[in-house]
């Protein structure tokens, strides 16, 4: 079995920063790409930033610049760091990863999801 958990999210400021974590644990072969999406309340889940197993990285617009992707391959981890919070980031974030768990094809697994709130 294959589990994703993210930690890291709370209340914030507008114009604060959070750092969140994802880790990968189970019986994994390898991963592949990995990224963050984002569902604010009454919309649908979208892509807030992605990175390849060589380290490429995409952001969506919205968060371009303020919002940093990294990963740790030998930790199976993924992190999002987020700088200049704005209300309109607050959000359940979660984390996904395409991976090949042992004796599977590859597939697409996610985090439970974590709550990122940005107010004053």
């Amino acid at each position: 079995q294959v589990q994703l958990v993210e930690s890291g999210g709370g209340l914030v400021q507008p114009g604060g920063s959070l750092r969140l974590s994802c880790s990968a644990s189970g019986t994994i072969f390898s991963i592949n790409a990995m990224g963050w999406y984002r569902q604010a309340p009454g919309k649908q889940r979208e892509l807030a930033a992605a990175i390849t197993s060589g380290g490429s990285t995409n952001y969506a617009g919205p968060v371009k610049g303020r919002f940093t992707i990294s990963r740790d391959h030998a930790k199976n981890m993924l992190y999002l760091q987020m700088n200049s919070l704005k209300p309109e980031d607050t959000a359940v974030y979660y984390c996904n990863a395409d991976l090949w768990a042992g004796g599977t094809s590859l597939a697409r697994y996610w985090g439970q999801g974590t709550q990122v709130t940005v107010s004053s």
